[in-house]
């Protein structure tokens, strides 16, 4: 599989996106994407001076300050102590020192962070410091080599041979992936490089005051495209000359035969747009993902795992001899296969349920999994999969290290607070009429303050509920406001006599003339219409031909909630020729004290 990598940097924000072209196919398409931004960069692989803040022996683990917001989470697995011995305990075991034995409040200890912060908790550390390299990744405090599970045996066979007898300092190390094909001397080279950061990160943590940072991981470009530019990218493109620089003098430092691969964007047309992603990245945000065939899966995000749905939507079999199962396990096919490219376009951790349509045969739902796995199979990201239940369902697990597109593109809605839904107008309706039996005082008359949606709910069904309210109350309520308001906003922003009440109220006296936008047909009389001032409704005779056009009317008879107007400058084509007109004499506050902005169609009453 061919691989290409685009790094975008702005002043704000750098962007990197991995393309892959599988055999046979002629473009590229969006593997992977990754944002990061100046002000919230991931803290991955940073080492921090922390000093312990409190210890649980009930979770075995420490909370360390490492100079952040929130403690970071230490783990009694994660502890690694000179001279002293932490078995690997895991839950439950009796044997082993304790956690209150190996750490003390106050102590101070060298961390790095495994886990960015996500959501409600804090950083996840561990004091089993790792450096990275390009081809290796040494580890101080490590014991021997290790070689990444994701090359072939063969290959693995020839790097241990190759890394046999390599002087680690004491320590150890793990091969990457990335070092396919490296000689021994890359190793060599490539260790008195990481030898030199980690004497520069041990003089830093002697000098340094804790809670400090006293190690920071390369930034995103250059982090990516250490973990996955290798013999099989065809170049790294980069619309930025400095970050150009930058990665040039790594890989002089680390791989010298990728440095003529490494490309400095010259186009016309932005990079990422020139390549489509704009476009891919735009879509993470979506809940809805189209499958080829017409089906479709919904991706739902919950506190404690990821949900894909999986539906035929408009695909029905192909083929007068098209059976059910066919289209169904058709479906899921694809399914199987989009469902990994959105775990790794918006790298989606934690639990992931995918609820992919019944099977009736079991060879079907062998196929299907199958696919999963095999599309798993370019995923860097550790992932582990159980087979699909009784009920059509598959749980996985995918390791979350950062923040995906997503989380960093978005914020939760400040109106509905993240929940992804709001009160609907009727239920605000009913909660504003049980506070205005409440409020109510010795005043006969009131002027309330809605967004016009709900005072829809009580004018509406001619008025039938604000006259119950008023039955109730014994008292008259008039109702101002505009679109611009929010839903659940109430407040009374008027008492006293009828008369005075009404003088603030009603927008418009008989006589008026004022230009309206006529918004909807009229409910009951088929050739009126309706046009609306903020709350306020005007019934307009003969005004349906002329609905979505601005008319000039006069206003004939006006009510509390609606008025009854006619037409001024209609002609018989129905032709517009007032759009740009003004009105030839405005009422005392037609439009000086409310706006004319539309409101969303609803029905008029008289």
């Amino acid at each position: 599989m061919k691989k290409q990598v685009l790094v975008s940097v702005d002043r704000g924000e750098t962007r990197v996106a991995l393309l892959e072209k599988g055999k046979g196919k002629r473009t590229y398409r969006v593997a992977e994407l990754y944002l990061e931004r100046r002000g919230n960069r991931s803290i991955v692989g940073n080492v921090y001076k922390g000093k312990v803040d409190n210890v649980l022996p009930g979770l075995e683990a420490a909370f360390v300050d490492i100079g952040l917001d929130k403690n970071g989470f230490l783990h009694v697995d994660e502890i690694v102590l000179p001279g002293v011995e932490t078995p690997r305990r895991g839950r439950g075991s009796g044997e082993g020192k304790k956690i209150s034995d190996l750490l003390k409040p106050g102590q101070e200890v060298l961390v790095q962070v495994v886990k960015d912060p996500l959501k409600t908790k804090g950083a996840r550390l561990s004091m089993e410091l790792t450096i990275a390299g390009r081809y290796m990744v040494y580890a101080p405090t490590g014991e021997g080599i290790g070689v990444s599970r994701r090359l072939d045996d063969k290959e693995r066979d020839r790097l241990r041979r190759e890394s046999k007898g390599l002087d680690l300092h004491g320590g150890g190390a793990i091969i990457r992936t990335a070092a396919a094909g490296a000689k021994r001397e890359d190793f060599e080279r490539e260790l008195q490089y990481l030898f030199k950061l980690h004497q520069v990160l041990e003089k830093r943590a002697e000098e340094g005051v804790a809670p400090s940072m006293v190690f920071q991981e390369a930034d995103l470009s250059v982090r990516v495209v250490r973990d996955i530019f290798s013999a099989d990218f065809e170049k790294a493109i980069v619309d930025d000359p400095k970050q150009h620089r930058r990665l040039v003098s790594f890989f002089e430092r680390t791989g010298p035969e990728l440095v003529e691969r490494l490309e400095l964007y010259q186009g016309d047309k932005p990079l990422f747009e020139a390549h489509g992603v704009d476009e891919v990245l735009a879509g993470t945000l979506s809940r809805r993902v189209d499958l080829p065939s017409g089906g479709y899966l919904m991706i739902d995000y919950a506190e404690a795992l990821t949900v894909i749905d999986v539906n035929s939507g408009s695909f029905v079999g192909r083929g007068k001899q098209a059976r059910l199962e066919d289209t169904i396990t058709k479906t899921n096919i694809e399914a199987a296969v989009e469902v990994v490219n959105q775990l790794r376009l918006r790298d989606i951790g934690g639990i992931i349920v995918i609820d992919f349509i019944d099977m009736a045969r079991a060879r079907n739902s062998r196929e299907v999994m199958k696919t999963l796995r095999a599309a798993l199979d370019e995923d860097r990201t550790k992932t582990f999969t159980a087979e699909i239940s009784k009920l059509g369902l598959v749980e996985m697990t995918r390791q979350n290290v950062t923040e995906g597109v997503r989380e960093i593109m978005t914020r939760a809605c400040p109106t509905c607070d993240g929940e992804g839904v709001i009160k609907s107008e009727e239920t605000i309706a009913i909660e504003v009429e049980r506070k205005l039996r409440d409020a109510v005082g010795d005043e006969p008359a009131y002027l309330v303050r809605l967004n016009p949606r709900v005072t829809a709910q009580f004018t509406g069904n001619g008025g039938a509920a604000l006259r119950a309210l008023e039955a109730a109350t014994g008292k008259l309520f008039y109702f101002e406001g505009s679109e611009g308001l929010p839903l659940d906003h109430m407040a009374i922003t008027g008492r006293g006599s009828q008369d005075d009440i009404a003088e603030q109220a009603v927008p418009f006296s008989a006589g008026d003339e004022v230009l309206v936008h006529i918004v909807e047909p009229h409910m009951y009389n088929v050739d009126d219409a309706v046009a609306k001032i903020d709350s306020y409704l005007i019934s307009v005779n003969g005004g349906f031909p002329y609905v979505g056009q601005k008319r000039l009317v006069r206003i004939e008879d006006v009510g509390r909630t609606a008025a009854v107007a006619t037409l001024l400058d209609a002609d018989e084509d129905g032709e517009d020729d007032a759009l740009d007109s003004s009105p030839r004499r405005r009422g005392r506050r037609g439009g000086r004290r409310r706006s004319r902005a539309n409101a969303e169609p609803s029905a008029a009453t008289e």
